[in-house]
C-alpha cells in the first residue's frame, strides 16, 4: 500500500485531532498563527493506520520531520512484529522454547518493560498470551474457537515463562513453556509513538500530534493554537464522539471491546484477551482510556485496566504512573 493523502473515515477506536476551533485563536499570539505550514500523512503502518500532523513555519523541515517519524514507526513494525519470523519476536516465538534466542537491545528493553506491567497488574497484563490471540483471531472468525482449545491457554500466566537476559548490547530469549508466544501488541504501538515523537523533537518539531490506530501523542499546540482536542469515538455509533477533552504534551491510550470483534448469537467477542479465561474479557465496560506521559506506559496501562470500574482504573494507573488520568466508557 502507498502513503494516503486524502482524509479517510475514522475506525471504531481511533481519535479525532478535532482542532481548537475559532473561538480558542482569538485568544492567542498572533505570531503562532502566522506563517504556520501543517503537513500531514495518513500511512498503514503495524496492522492499523498512523496519522501525523506536524506544524511548522518551514514546510521542508515538516515534511523531513514526518519522514523520519514515520521511519521509527516501520523500524518497531519491522523488528518487534509478531507477525514475521525473521522480527526479533518472530524468531523468538519459533525458537525461544528450545533455545535462548539473541534479540535486540531495544526488543529487550520493550520485554522487560511489558513484564513488568505483568507483574504490577497481575497478570491482566500477558505478553506473552500470543497463542490465545492467535486461537481467536476474531477478525477472521466468525464462531468461537472449541471450546478444549480454550481451556488450553486458560490461567496459564505464561508471562512467568519469558526468561529475558540482558548483557553486551543484546538480549537473550527463552521460554520455559512451549505454548509460549509473546504479543507485544499490547505496548509496541506506545513505543512506537514515543519513538516517532523523539524523531519530531529531535528535528526542531514542537507541535505535532501522532496517531497510531487510537493510541497518540498530542505535542506542544494544535495548527490552530492551544492544546489538541481530541475526541473518543462512541463505542455504539463510530459517528458519534462520545468523550472530547484536550490535551497538550501528553500520551493518550485507549483499550476498547469495538476495534476488533465478531458477533456469534448475540455475544460481541474482542480481541482483548482476559488471561484467566484465555478468551474475550467480559465486562460491562465498553473502553478505559489512560492518559499519562508516555504512551509506552499509557497504552499496557489501559490494557491492564480494560473491564475495571473508573474508581479500580485510576488508583491503579495512579499507583503506577504519577499524574495520570483516566476516562471509562461503560
Amino acid at each position: 500500500m502507498t502513503d494516503q493523502t486524502l482524509p479517510r473515515p475514522f475506525g471504531r477506536r481511533e481519535f479525532l485531532a478535532l482542532g481548537t476551533g475559532a473561538f480558542a485563536l482569538a485568544a492567542l499570539p498572533i505570531a503562532l498563527r502566522r506563517h504556520v505550514s501543517v503537513a500531514r500523512r495518513t500511512v498503514p503502518v503495524m496492522g492499523t493506520i498512523a496519522e501525523l500532523t506536524v506544524v511548522h513555519r518551514d514546510e521542508a523541515v515538516a515534511q523531513g520531520a514526518l519522514e523520519a517519524a514515520l521511519a521509527e514507526l516501520r523500524w518497531v513494525e519491522t523488528t518487534m512484529t509478531r507477525f514475521s519470523p525473521t522480527s526479533d519476536i518472530g524468531r523468538a516465538n519459533l525458537g525461544a522454547a528450545r533455545e535462548g534466542v539473541v534479540v535486540s537491545a531495544e526488543t529487550a528493553k520493550l520485554v522487560e518493560r511489558a513484564l513488568r506491567w505483568s507483574s504490577a497488574a497481575a497478570g491482566r497484563f500477558d505478553p506473552a498470551l500470543g497463542a490465545a490471540s492467535e486461537l481467536w483471531d476474531v477478525t477472521n472468525r466468525h464462531e468461537p474457537p472449541p471450546a478444549d482449545q480454550v481451556a488450553r491457554y486458560a490461567n496459564r500466566s505464561f508471562w512467568r515463562h519469558v526468561d529475558l537476559s540482558v548483557g553486551s548490547g543484546q538480549g537473550v530469549l527463552r521460554y520455559t513453556d512451549a505454548d509460549v508466544h509473546v504479543d507485544l501488541g499490547g505496548i509496541g504501538k506506545g513505543y512506537s509513538i514515543d519513538r516517532a515523537v523523539q524523531a519530531l523533537r529531535d528535528r526542531g518539531i514542537e507541535h505535532a500530534i501522532v496517531n497510531l490506530g487510537g493510541d497518540l501523542y498530542a505535542l506542544g499546540e494544535s495548527p490552530e493554537g492551544g492544546a489538541w482536542r481530541v475526541g473518543i469515538k462512541s463505542p455504539d455509533d463510530e459517528r458519534q464522539v462520545a468523550r472530547t477533552f484536550e490535551v497538550s504534551n501528553r500520551a493518550v491510550a485507549t483499550s476498547g471491546d469495538y476495534e476488533r470483534f465478531f458477533r456469534y448469537r448475540g455475544t460481541r467477542y474482542h480481541h482483548l484477551m482476559d488471561p484467566e479465561t484465555a478468551a474475550p474479557r467480559r465486562t460491562n465496560v465498553r473502553s478505559v482510556t489512560v492518559l499519562a506521559d508516555r504512551c509506552v506506559d499509557a497504552e499496557p496501562c489501559a490494557v491492564s485496566t480494560f473491564g475495571l470500574s473508573q474508581d479500580r482504573a485510576l488508583a491503579f494507573a495512579r499507583t503506577q504512573l504519577a499524574g495520570a488520568e483516566v476516562i471509562t466508557i461503560a
